[in-house]
């Protein structure tokens, strides 16, 4: 819209005071867009151009700190947003669009997150922190992590596991190499003395390696196995043992979160609230992102009609509320511009095919757009560690990762959804049952309509034994 200073009171009462994202220019075309998100863009807006607190005896506006465009801009462009989460992807690519990708961000202070490398090309491998990126080393890149430190602490963990070098130095084999502590401590196959055969020392990488890809379930299952043998041999001393180094290895694992996985291979789904639609029309409905192959595409409207939240049991305890509830099916008609296709108007599908055919189109938009170069990898990646990285209680929406099958669950992301748009379960309040049957005694009479209006009896209520020995009159019908 455009925007005059005399009438900024009337221009900005067009602006919704909701979540968003906007951009301010000026007269000329070449001006650098002035671009910011806000929880409110109509007072956001209003202190940028507002006219000044103070002015002088001439009437001119007072210098102050706070930052004043009224009379430099010409236009103004803005965006509705659903979450914070949605505004932040906005901003970041609109801003790539106005500046160079470096640019941009620099102006959102994005910095790659951190991640676990293990370096599987070289000829004595180890593993080391970095937060730098490469396209031949994306199945060998573990992450991402919520600090260096995180990173750092998870390495460390894993590492006094198995027996690979620490060290950075480029290794010349030679029998007298001096060594280093973890070798005098027998953490260290040494193979820079020649204390292992190459095989050996490859082997041990591929256990590492293998470790972080299924998150410890590797060791994990063969500890767990040889306890058990143990057992059954009534070897209950090595068994102990056995058990103690288990608890020691799922401690390592525990140290890293489930999102923490092979670059190359990571995927997520992010739900959160929808904006309003431009009709104003108030659906129940959720926005669904898709992180895959490095880039952030959606949102996509999943309507959560028909899906009921999942509620708390009662006080009383009833399994009708144990579990979540599908309701019967609902048209499609009317849940996007994507949801249905010329020929499907007036289809009937059930919330589970709705989900998936959200889920199919996330998937051929992110097909669509390729894969993301490194740099661009490493944007998307920071603004979804921004987000996944708060604490519980700060951070709006739900995150769902596949299965192990690569596949989506598909009932929890339709209840995650339901929770986003309807708020999470609330406790239902106990049923008092002694209070509920006092009540009932006290009741003595019913009123029953005959069908005539305005005409009204009023017959005692008997109790059950007597009911069949009552005459009641023929007129009135119970």
């Amino acid at each position: 819209m455009e925007f005059r200073p005399e009438d900024a009171a009337a221009i900005l009462l067009g602006v919704p005071a909701a979540p968003g994202v906007f951009a301010l220019r000026g007269e000329r075309e070449g001006d650098e867009p002035y671009m910011v998100r806000g929880a409110d863009l109509r007072r956001r807006l209003r202190r940028l151009l507002a006219p000044p607190e103070e002015v002088d005896e001439a009437g001119r506006p007072v210098l102050s700190k706070r930052l004043n465009l009224r009379e430099r801009v010409r236009w103004i462009e803005w965006t509705r947003t659903g979450s914070e989460f949605e505004s932040s992807l906005v901003l970041y690519c609109a801003m790539r669009e106005a500046f160079w990708p470096e640019a941009a961000r620099k102006r959102l202070r994005l910095h790659p997150p951190y991640f676990l490398r293990v370096t599987m090309g070289h000829e004595h491998p180890r593993v080391y922190t970095t937060n730098r990126l490469s396209r031949k080393a994306l199945e060998e890149t573990f992450g991402p992590f919520a600090s260096r430190a995180a990173a750092e602490r998870y390495c460390d963990a894993v590492l006094d596991l198995f027996k690979l070098r620490r060290c950075w130095e480029d290794l010349v084999v030679s029998p007298e190499h001096p060594g280093c502590a973890y070798g005098e401590m027998k953490k260290c196959m040494e193979p820079c003395k020649g204390g292992c055969s190459a095989e050996e020392y490859e082997a041990e990488a591929r256990r590492v390696l293998e470790f972080f890809r299924t998150q410890g379930e590797s060791m994990l299952a063969v500890v767990a196995a040889e306890r058990e043998k143990a057992s059954e041999a009534m070897d209950f001393e090595g068994a102990a043992a056995l058990h103690k180094q288990w608890e020691k290895v799922k401690a390592a694992a525990g140290l890293a979160d489930e999102l923490v996985r092979p670059v190359a291979e990571l995927r997520a789904l992010v739900v959160q609230e929808a904006a309003p639609r431009s009709d104003g029309e108030k659906l129940e409905e959720a926005a669904v992102f898709l992180l895959e192959r490095g880039r952030i595409v959606g949102p996509e409207r999943l309507s959560t009609l028909g899906v009921r939240a999942v509620r708390e049991q009662t006080a009383v305890g009833s399994s009708l509320f144990a579990q979540p509830l599908m309701l019967a099916a609902v048209p499609e008609q009317g849940l996007g511009p994507r949801a249905q296709g010329p020929e499907d108007v007036g289809a009937v599908m059930s919330p589970e095919e709705r989900a998936r055919g959200v889920l199919l189109r996330l998937a051929k938009r992110a097909d669509e757009a390729g894969e993301a170069e490194i740099a661009e990898r490493c944007d998307y990646l920071s603004l979804f560690r921004r987000w996944y990285y708060r604490p519980e209680k700060q951070r709006a929406g739900e995150v769902f990762l596949p299965n192990a099958d690569s596949s989506w669950p598909v009932r929890r992301i339709l209840n995650g959804a339901a929770r986003v748009v309807l708020g999470n379960p609330v406790q239902m309040d106990a049923v008092n049952r002694e209070a509920a049957r006092e009540k009932l005694k006290a009741v003595k009479t019913k009123v029953i309509h005959e069908g005539r209006e305005g005409v009204e009896r009023v017959v005692p209520v008997l109790p059950k034994k007597s009911r069949r020995k009552a005459v009641v009159p023929g007129d009135l019908v119970e």
